[in-house]
């Protein structure tokens, strides 16, 4: 009963626009003073504490940094140039465009709003230009730019394997197919939707011009092989992969191409404090939360509950899917990452699923959150750069999650989609 009241007292809160992070807060901090009195109070800013300072934590304001440094420093219209030759003489090759680099930017920056900053600004006008939908346009910005949080680098990957004690390395490298499997099948999505409502072609296929923005773009090109190469190859800690991301986007973008525009710099460093104080306060608030429901028992009873009822692992998983694609109308990722893993942890253990499988059909629902209103935090950003409404917007922007969705049912019932990657290398 009283798990009840608290629950209900957090949708209340949040539901007349309280901070998820205060909401959190304010039910953690009511229920241990109702369970323990105003004695315990000193010792909640230790937990709070304790909960923020995990090294791999780290790495989530690096990898905004390394983001905001490529789409400052040139790169991200460097990779535009390149995909513009390579895809932009097939119907429908701008969206292609877009989608490609969106691809390529996950592989830095490990943020979807990081992925929409750097593209949408220059991908939306020109694809407006060419006579695409305003609508189409930013369905296909956002979408793609959710690419960011399934293929490594992830920032809510390693939120998850902090909090669920899972290896990062391996998270990471589970999520390159599922990755590059959404990323074709939007590709696909693009072309049908191009040439159902007779989106003009782009300019002809010129292989000078393909070889050219190809040798413009090469050293943004090592960026991905440097990061990934390092942390996949066990040289770097996922952390410390992400500092060398800021490394090599400023040696690329200040000595190398020499565009690094300092001011706007200024501003992304800026948004990315701003960014990572989110989630912090985020993961404070929810270590005080997290530390009262286990104190009351709640992961273990509600694991010992639904075992009673099914000890079928594919029918929990599609019983988590459910939650956590509800949960991402309501919530942002990390907070949903951060407030319900601790709860289910427990069930996912019980019935023996691979956490670092877990983690993936996470991370996939929350991609799919993050395009589905009332919340659909990517999405809410990308209408504001391309001035359309959001509802409109989410017509164009079906077949796009139904790629998701499909990628999603695909990793949940044949895990080796994902796993057998992490297999091959690691077992």
């Amino acid at each position: 009963m009283a798990v009840l009241a608290m629950f209900m007292a957090l949708v209340a809160l949040v539901l007349i626009n309280v901070p998820i992070a205060v909401a959190i807060g304010v039910v953690a901090i009511s229920g241990s003073v109702l369970l323990h009195g105003t004695g315990d109070l000193l010792n909640l800013a230790i937990t709070m504490y304790e909960g923020t300072r995990s090294f791999p934590l780290l790495a989530v304001p690096l990898f905004i940094l390394a983001g905001g440094i490529m789409n400052a420093g040139g790169i991200s219209q460097r990779l535009i140039n390149f995909c513009s030759a390579l895809f932009g003489s097939v119907r429908g090759g701008l969206a292609m465009v877009d989608i490609g680099v969106s691809m390529f930017f996950a592989e830095i920056s490990g943020s979807a709003v990081a992925d929409v900053a750097a593209t949408g600004g220059i991908m939306i006008p020109a694809m407006k230009k060419k006579g695409y939908p305003p609508e189409f346009a930013a369905a296909t910005t956002s979408s793609s730019a959710s690419l960011a949080i399934i293929i490594p680098p992830s920032i809510p990957m390693i939120l998850y394997g902090t909090i669920a004690g899972a290896s990062i390395v391996q998270l990471f490298v589970a999520g390159v197919v599922p990755g590059l499997l959404g990323g074709f099948g939007m590709m696909g999505v693009a072309y049908a939707m191009a040439r159902r409502y007779g989106f003009a072609a782009g300019e002809v296929f010129n292989l000078c011009r393909l070889w050219l923005t190809f040798k413009d773009a090469a050293w943004a090109f090592t960026l991905p092989a440097v990061i990934l190469g390092g942390i996949f190859g066990g040289i770097v800690s996922p952390t410390e992969g992400a500092g060398l991301a800021v490394l090599a986007a400023l040696f690329v973008s200040g000595v190398i191409y020499r565009e690094i525009e300092w001011r706007f710099l200024y501003r992304c460093c800026l948004d990315g404090v701003v960014q990572t104080a989110v989630v912090m306060l985020l993961i404070a608030a929810s270590a005080l939360l997290g530390s009262l429901l286990t104190e009351m028992r709640v992961p273990q009873i509600l694991a010992a509950g639904l075992t009673q009822l099914t000890q079928d692992r594919y029918t929990v998983l599609a019983l988590l899917n459910l939650l956590f694609f509800v949960l991402g109308f309501f919530l942002h990722s990390a907070a949903a990452i951060i407030l319900v893993v601790p709860i289910v942890l427990p069930l996912v253990k019980a019935v023996g699923i691979d956490l670092v499988h877990f983690g993936i059909l996470i991370t996939l629902n929350l991609a799919i959150g993050q395009q589905t209103p009332p919340v659909a935090s990517v999405l809410i950003v990308t209408c504001s750069i391309a001035k359309t409404d959001i509802w409109a917007t989410t017509r164009w922007n079906i077949p796009y999650i139904a790629v998701l969705v499909g990628v999603l049912l695909l990793v949940t019932y044949v895990p080796s989609t994902s796993l057998f990657l992490v297999d091959y290398f690691y077992h």
